[in-house]
């Protein structure tokens, strides 16, 4: 399969306003593809832009030479940041076990938005905050940010971002890195993507959220949770199940009541009901990963894609 086939298309809610040469309809006429309106012919206009169809009926109308030009929608290049939960637990599950391991996961769904911003002919940015608490003095770091304000981000993203191999950020890093965003608001202008990649078991705080959307930015939660263990629970009453420690990664056999297991399913399912509701209620449109194939991963973005299309082929 080609690059293209193996993406999807970034649908905007809205209109862009960012650099011109891009793949994306913007709110500003210019060179496009997209026709925003026709209006009179003036002095210095492009001849190219004459719709001679719509001026020969005006001039038949009118009996005399009147002229119409053709204005286009400019295409703009769109800016995507991938914002990456680092959490300690987002590194669950060992990849040994028959469960979702998260990092090939935020891997799959962030190679295949970078591609789909290459495709695009955009600019991809990355954050995370995976140093920020390292166990080990030495390795700490700040928030690594780069801004999507360049093509040759794209392989980095790839190659390097995506996977480092330190899982050590704070419980609230979701909320710091959407604050971060707000302070470097200059490399994002209004209508860019922001791709949040993250269990959401600790979410973001609402300020934070609400911060985001009022910049304009297109926020799109990427919820990455175990189908069995953390979207439901499984049936296992009386027997002894292996639970993974979040800091350590260690294994350690548990024993659960029928009772505790019948508990647990109805609480996760509750909790993502309310997870997406709560989105939902912000005017989010997130995407649901509950595995770590590339191929499921790309219907998930394909399937959101096609319901945007579907949203504004309705609201027309």
């Amino acid at each position: 399969m080609t690059v293209r086939e193996l993406t999807f298309p970034l649908v905007p809610r809205r209109r862009l306003t960012g650099l011109a040469f891009g793949a994306m309809h913007s709110a500003r006429r210019g060179t496009g593809s997209d026709v925003a309106g026709s209006r009179p012919y003036s002095s210095g206009d492009d001849m190219k832009t004459i719709d001679w169809f719509a001026s020969a009926r005006l001039s038949s109308a009118h009996d005399q030479d009147e002229f119409i030009v053709r204005e286009w929608f400019a295409e703009e290049a769109p800016r995507v940041t991938i914002v990456s939960d680092r959490r300690p637990e987002m590194r669950l599950f060992p990849s040994e076990l028959p469960w979702l391991h998260k990092p090939a996961a935020v891997q799959a769904a962030g190679g295949l938005i970078a591609d789909s911003t290459a495709d695009a002919r955009g600019f991809v940015g990355y954050l995370d905050l995976a140093n920020v608490d390292h166990p080990d003095e030495s390795e700490r770091a700040p928030i690594f940010w780069r801004a999507p304000n360049s093509n040759r981000e794209h392989w980095r993203v790839k190659e390097s971002h995506l996977l480092w191999p330190h899982w050590h950020a704070p419980a609230d890093n979701l909320t710091q890195a959407l604050e971060h965003l707000t302070l470097v608001r200059q490399s994002m202008p209004a209508g860019s993507f922001v791709f949040v990649l993250s269990d959401f078991l600790v979410a973001p705080s609402a300020e934070s959220w609400l911060t985001a959307v009022e910049h304009r930015w297109d926020i799109v939660p990427v919820v990455i949770q175990d189908p069995v263990w953390e979207q439901s629970f499984p049936p296992v009453g009386s027997i002894v199940v292996p639970l993974a420690d979040p800091q350590t990664g260690r294994i350690r056999p548990v024993r659960l009541r029928a009772r505790e297991a019948r508990e647990r399913k109805a609480a996760n399912e509750e909790r993502l009901e309310r997870l997406l509701y709560d989105f939902r209620a912000r005017d989010l449109e997130p995407i649901l990963i509950s595995s770590s194939d590339p191929a499921e991963i790309l219907e998930a973005f394909l399937s959101w894609a096609d319901h945007r299309l579907a949203g504004r082929r309705f609201r027309r």
